[in-house]
């Protein structure tokens, strides 16, 4: 049984970053593709990024491209959102998903992803 455990979550000021973590338990990271999503107040989940398998694939949602950098460290059993330049429009809460394999090698897709972490919260607010 996998397990995600969302970490890195708060309040910070507009232009201000933070680094959301999420730790997996249960399996190695390594046999897992991951990903990001969200859901801001009132709205549907939303993919934000995701990494495949080796970690030599990336994409991110469009709004987020170039603010946001998402990473692995198959050693810590974590992968990493690295968020900067946040904004009002980046609040929401923050969910750590993974599904196991290489096809595709990345989904921005929430029905391909088989487990989920329990979110963090993120508040972007001055």
């Amino acid at each position: 049984q996998v397990q995600l455990v969302e970490s890195g979550g708060g309040l910070v000021q507009p232009g201000g970053s933070l680094r959301l973590s999420c730790a997996v338990s249960g399996r190695t990271i390594a046999t897992y593709a991951m990903g990001w999503f969200r859901r801001a107040p009132g709205q549907e989940r939303e993919f934000v990024a995701a990494i495949s398998q080796s970690g030599d694939t990336t994409e991110y949602k469009n709004l987020v491209r170039g603010r946001f950098t998402i990473s692995r460290d198959s050693a810590k059993n974590t992968v990493n959102l690295q968020m900067n330049a946040l904004n009002a429009e980046d609040t929401a809460i923050y969910y750590c998903a993974a599904y196991f394999g290489t096809i595709p090698r990345v989904s921005q897709d929430p029905l391909r992803y088989e487990y989920w972490g329990q979110g963090t919260q993120v508040t972007v607010s001055s």
